[in-house]
């Protein structure tokens, strides 16, 4: 089932009206930053949490109150701050690496994520909205980002971004922006439809405490 891993509640579209416009770009579910778990048509909508703190502690302490059946991302910082946040109990992806001095995701992050199942989030906003100099960045990032998911084999998902229906992007956008920076088509198909498998407890890898 393809998944738009980052919508956002709040916006300038309400949260019904973003799953039946994403349904009808061929999307089956979209998790939606601070909206209600529902199902609207046929277009699943899981509720996600975005844990922006700084500090580890503090986002160590945010994740665990997410709620059971909560898609929570965690949006990646300094060198020491991604290595730990990789391996947090609860975390389904990490997300903001287009923002990251290059490096401070590193070898030892990519490989803590493959082995918690942590995906890494590859939003498409920054590649849509920004020009010049910041497009080339999140470029390279995104480009140095498979070259550690092809040593390391963590999970990639995707997601548009959107605050607004008419900021969502279709699969087949995806794919061309996706190409950009050197996802393949099955690349991209599995980062798009891999949602269930880093939600499912069969799956999931979790720390008892």
């Amino acid at each position: 089932m393809r998944t738009d891993v980052r919508t956002y509640a709040g916006g300038d579209t309400t949260v019904e009206r973003m799953a039946l416009e994403a349904g009808a770009l061929g999307y089956g579910a979209i998790v939606s930053v601070g909206g209600p778990p529902m199902t609207c048509g046929s277009v699943r909508v899981i509720p996600g949490v975005y844990v922006a703190a700084e500090k580890q502690n503090q986002a160590l302490a945010a994740v665990r109150r997410a709620a059971e059946g909560t898609f929570v991302t965690v949006r990646l910082g300094e060198q020491g701050f991604n290595r730990a946040a990789a391996g947090f109990a609860g975390v389904h992806a990490l997300s903001g690496v287009y923002r990251c001095r290059r490096n401070s995701f590193d070898h030892v992050a990519a490989r803590t994520a493959a082995d918690r199942g942590v995906a890494v989030e590859l939003v498409l906003a920054p590649l849509v909205r920004e020009r010049g100099g910041l497009r080339q960045a999140a470029l390279r990032r995104y480009a140095d980002v498979l070259v550690l998911q092809a040593r390391y084999g963590f999970p990639l998902v995707l997601g548009s971004g959107a605050r607004s229906c008419l900021d969502l992007r279709a699969p087949r956008a995806a794919h061309a922006l996706c190409r950009l920076f050197g996802l393949d088509a099955d690349g991209v198909e599995a980062a798009l439809t891999g949602v269930e498998a880093l939600m499912s407890p069969a799956l999931l890898v979790r720390v008892v405490e």
